[in-house]
């Protein structure tokens, strides 16, 4: 019997009931004319009223591919150090989503580091928060999600190489879109905030991992999801994508009015 993974954080991050969901995610953004063939993108995590423009404004510009693996970072502590969902559907207020259970056996099987395991994904935000956007603007993708703890960078390009292989080798680069999920900066004055995000957003648009890497340790980046968008990058390089795209950057004082403390939200796209 699939595994049932219902919402954890609706009616918290997001809206519980489906109409008003719909309705703020329509208040974001509307769909662009032409969506950018895109190989991945780095989408924020917070709640809508803060985040959900900048994520939003990103999906509404790519063409959201039939298989769809999502990278989030694990802020719960649960689970294995990569965690990865096989099997089942996620429930959302805007229906169900299925997982690839084909290519999250292709990718257990290619990427030794990584390890089947639900617990991660429980109570986890960090790819919930991603899939009512993505079923707004296309209702018939399936998906992988996987749960990254701290590592090292070796690991994380380890399992980046091997998502591009498996992508590659069962032919599915035409139709597989790859999602880092991660916030910026964390509760910095807003200045502070912006000066250190725009340092990891330039190494993001230079599709340079180890920059990005480099800068997060040297600066003090509290960029949660920062690992990530490293696997990201290095999958995306391996697949042939060369550039990245800054769709839209705020800060949640850019909504409270209050930039004594706020979060940083980047959205990008990697093709």
């Amino acid at each position: 019997m699939n595994q049932i993974r219902k919402p954890a954080v609706a009616g918290q991050f997001y809206p519980s009931n489906p109409a008003k969901l719909k309705q703020l995610i329509e208040s974001f953004s509307s769909k662009a004319k032409e969506q950018t063939e895109a190989k991945g993108c780095l989408l924020p995590h917070a709640g809508y009223v803060y985040s959900g423009r900048v994520a939003s404004n990103v999906v509404s510009g790519i063409k959201i591919k039939e298989n769809i693996i999502v990278l989030g970072p694990n802020h719960t502590g649960l689970g294995k150090q990569f965690s990865l969902m096989r099997q089942g559907v996620w429930e959302t207020p805007l229906g169900n989503s299925a997982i690839n259970t084909k290519l999250a056996d292709a990718l257990i099987k290619k990427c030794p580091l990584l390890e089947e395991d639900i617990s991660a994904h429980l109570t986890e935000h960090s790819i919930e928060v991603e899939l009512p956007i993505l079923q707004y603007y296309k209702n018939d993708f399936s998906f992988v999600p996987i749960v990254i703890s701290q590592a090292q960078l070796v690991d994380y390009r380890r399992i980046g190489y091997d998502i591009a292989s498996v992508i590659s080798e069962e032919k599915l680069q035409a139709n597989t879109l790859i999602i880092a999920s991660s916030d910026m900066t964390h509760y910095e004055e807003a200045r502070i905030a912006r000066d250190k995000d725009t340092l990891a957003i330039d190494a993001l648009l230079e599709l340079d991992e180890e920059k990005l890497w480099g800068l997060i340790h040297k600066f003090d980046i509290s960029m949660c999801g920062y690992a990530p968008a490293i696997i990201m990058l290095a999958a995306a390089k391996k697949l042939g994508a060369k550039k990245g795209r800054l769709v839209k950057y705020q800060t949640s004082g850019d909504v409270t009015g209050d930039y004594s403390s706020v979060v940083g939200y980047a959205g990008i796209i990697v093709t």
